[in-house]
């Protein structure tokens, strides 16, 4: 069974984000970055505990490629924390971790995410009711705090008399939403104070970013950063644990399916994303073929627009590119442009 105390260090992990981390994104950096330990989008234990079945759609996985699976949740509702804990669980997945730091205006008015800063007894509670609820580990990730960061070490430790069992921390206060530079200062702070894991989250954007960041933590969580660029994952993994790492190479020419999958053992010397962009397309098709294996060639194509606008910039005819890219409806249309 998957436990946060068992993982090897250091940590690399994909930061949930809402609208961008589902299956497709996630088994991307995968293949690029197989140590990678990857999380769900947010989802709402309300809509878990009733069954909604979008977001129950939203659960379901590879585990030949994304184990281990960590499903990010929020709420304010212990007892569908519960309820939502073991639905999760039956699905397969390896872990559970608590939004406590979204800073978005609707969802912090109805007490979730940063909001739960400010409650640190229900914080607790639906710690615990999550907990008690499964047997697989449960994890909270969080701000600095409200408008200070005194008040970090106190929730965290709150946290784990509750039951949780690592902690990723993004290094803004909610009243900094994303602007400034992240504060990593209270992140090493808190690693000082608890023996559970501790990651760092914020405004890494290359492998340089991560060495120089992660200080005495126990990893790393990469968000912003990865937009456009998957595979500084590859680099930032190589970074930090110096050693070589699986690259999944694919025949663009084949249809994207598992049995043409091609995994390649090599030990790279120099940094994956000095790839050009020609070497990258195999990859941005194999991206889009799966957001349309998974949601359907409509939507998958339209919500690859917003990764199409990230991974097609840096040469000459980008923006052209872009533009031509904006406007496709199929898969042909982006194969006949990209290639």
């Amino acid at each position: 069974m998957f436990s946060w105390d068992n993982v090897t260090r250091p940590i690399v992990a994909l930061a949930p984000m809402a609208g961008v981390t589902d299956a497709s994104y996630r088994q991307i950096i995968k293949r690029v970055a197989p140590e990678v330990i990857v999380f769900t989008e947010f989802l709402s234990t309300d809509a878990i505990a009733y069954g909604a079945k979008r977001t129950i759609d939203m659960l379901h996985f590879d585990p030949a490629l994304e184990r281990p699976f960590i499903v990010q949740v929020f709420g304010h509702d212990p007892a569908h924390f519960l309820e939502a804990a073991k639905v999760i669980e039956d699905l397969g997945a390896d872990g559970i971790d608590i939004n406590m730091g979204c800073p978005a205006a609707k969802i912090v008015s109805s007490c979730h995410g940063s909001a739960l800063i400010r409650e640190p007894a229900l914080a607790a509670e639906l710690v615990h009711a999550t907990v008690k609820a499964v047997r697989i580990p449960v994890s909270v990730k969080t701000r600095l705090g409200w408008d200070r960061t005194d008040t970090l070490i106190p929730f965290c430790k709150s946290l784990i008399e509750a039951g949780a069992s690592a902690f990723s921390i993004h290094g803004r206060r909610f009243c900094d939403k994303f602007s400034g530079a992240a504060n990593w200062e209270p992140i090493y702070e808190l690693k000082r104070e608890v023996s559970v894991p501790v990651i760092g989250n914020g405004d890494i954007r290359t492998a340089d970013d991560a060495l120089a960041k992660i200080g005495n933590l126990d990893g790393v969580m990469v968000g912003r950063g990865t937009f456009g660029n998957p595979w500084v994952m590859a680099d930032i993994v190589t970074a930090l644990r110096g050693n070589s790492f699986t690259r999944l190479l694919v025949d663009s020419s084949e249809p994207i399916n598992e049995s043409t999958n091609k995994r390649i053992n090599e030990s790279i010397s120099s940094p994956i994303t000095a790839l050009t962009f020609v070497e990258k397309v195999p990859f941005i098709l194999e991206h889009c073929a799966l957001a349309v294996r998974f949601k359907g060639e409509r939507r998958g194509i339209l919500e690859m627009r917003r990764h199409f606008a990230s991974y097609v910039k840096g040469f000459d005819g980008a923006r052209e590119m872009r533009e031509e890219l904006m406007k496709v409806e199929r898969m042909e249309e982006v194969k006949a442009i990209l290639r």
